[in-house]
């Protein structure tokens, strides 16, 4: 709690909600409104699970931040499970976020940033993956310069963040005539197989666009005032990330016929060409990629010190090996391993099998997450909280339903990917054992 005290109480409500803005956008939106398409069929049923995948993000991130500012330690969320469950489901999850989540990000966005280079220079599909590849590595090798040149890089892309999409939502509103977009009723299509299926497919899809939310709570040990402007901040920046995320969709859906946007990855490029012409849809095509790029850079930075930080620990195998550092004090053995697992991924599946893929794990972990406030506030009603949800217990419950939903919908609609999932997560079970064994032995 020392070092906590050490920060400084300097942030306000704006910078705040600027901070959870950026935490949140990243290549989602751009690539998602295709398979949200093939999964609702409807432009109505379309904007309705953008605003509902909202709605459970902000009852998310509400809920998750309660645990963050009480329990500020470096880790995050394997601090929160395994304050509420014990070790053996936070190992579970430090696992299955080296495993799925960290290295599906990467590998998921480097194929969208090598189908992108591949549509924007007319090459064939054969170069996604190399360049893919090439991204995914070059970004690897400007983070082994240590944290400080990352950060500043990151800083520097959340801005190209922001000009793609802003431009994209002022002139494609401006446009005249265009795709009449019926907003009501909202009806799913006639082969999406019913409402709880069309909303199952396209809330899976939405939800990788609004992750990041676990992160916003991280910034309360340096708000002034966090039990007053946290909420503010987590509600201002994830209403209006959802505005933004409608705003961009209706324009999408307004640009171009919606049988040219379900299942088309190039969804973005096409609705930017149409707006600005060939020339002006490749600079914000350039933008976009910049975006992707940046967006690839804080998973990459994240990522890499999560095995290094399990490995302090002696929790995995080669622990020794983890957690070396290079000059620039960056754990590059732990950042090689990850950079071998997005690769291999890349080669196995596309950018919607990485990401519904890794959005199923992770929501396992986030809804014992809402679970855990419920939990604690009865087994230790003590902790400190310097900032409580709010409308307890009803919006950790919306989260909790909302995580429900999403995986029991994963399982029925895409059972081969969630069982997938649920394997490799389990796979960490008999290494769990095998270490605390071989630690005891010690």
């Amino acid at each position: 709690m020392n070092e906590q005290n050490k920060l400084n109480r300097t942030m306000t409500l704006l910078p705040a909600v600027s901070t959870v803005m950026g935490t949140v956008i990243g290549a989602g939106v751009f690539f998602k409104a295709s398979s949200v398409a093939s999964a609702t069929g409807s432009t109505s049923m379309s904007i309705f699970v953008w605003i509902l995948g909202g709605l459970i993000s902000l009852a998310a991130g509400l809920t998750g931040a309660e645990l963050a500012a009480a329990l500020p330690q470096t880790g995050g969320m394997l601090v929160y499970i395994e304050r509420a469950y014990g070790k053996l489901p936070s190992y579970l999850l430090g696992w299955a976020q080296i495993i799925v989540y960290f290295p599906a990000s990467v590998a998921a966005k480097g194929v969208i940033f090598g189908t992108q280079v591949a549509n924007l220079f007319h090459l064939s599909t054969n170069a996604i993956i190399p360049a893919g590849v090439l991204a995914v590595a070059s970004v690897f090798l400007i983070n082994l310069l240590g944290s400080k040149v990352a950060g500043q890089f990151q800083s520097i892309t959340l801005f190209f963040k922001l000009i793609p999409l802003a431009l994209i939502v002022i002139f494609g509103l401006l446009q005249p005539g265009g795709v009449d977009v019926s907003l009501f009723p909202v009806t799913p299509g006639a082969h999406t197989g019913g409402w709880a299926t069309a909303i199952g497919g396209g809330l899976l899809a939405t939800m990788y666009a609004y992750d990041g939310w676990i992160h916003v709570g991280n910034i309360a040990g340096e708000m002034k005032n966090p039990s007053r402007d946290l909420p503010r901040a987590i509600t201002g920046g994830l209403l209006g990330i959802m505005v933004i995320y409608v705003l961009v969709n209706f324009v999408y859906l307004h640009s171009l016929p919606f049988g040219a946007i379900a299942g088309n990855e190039n969804t973005s490029m096409d609705v930017a060409s149409h707006i600005f012409g060939g020339f002006g849809g490749k600079l914000i095509t350039i933008g976009i990629l910049v975006s992707i790029y940046g967006t690839l850079n804080g998973y990459t930075m994240t990522g890499m010190r999560l095995p290094y930080a399990m490995a302090l620990e002696n929790e995995l195998p080669f622990s020794k090996q983890l957690r070396q550092l290079n000059r620039f004090q960056i754990p590059y053995v732990a950042g090689i391993f990850q950079l071998v697992l997005a690769i291999a991924l890349m080669f196995v599946g596309g950018f919607d099998t990485l990401t519904d893929m890794l959005i199923f794990v992770i929501w396992l972990f986030y809804t014992l997450v809402f679970v855990a406030v419920i939990k604690l506030r009865i087994t230790e009603p003590d902790l400190p909280r310097p900032y409580k949800v709010p409308l307890y217990p009803v919006v950790p419950i919306i989260g909790i339903l909302g995580g429900l939903f999403i995986i029991v919908m994963t399982l029925i609609s895409e059972f081969q990917l969630a069982v997938i999932g649920l394997l490799l997560t389990l796979a960490g079970l008999p290494l769990y054992f095998y270490m605390q064994k071989r630690k005891r032995q010690l």
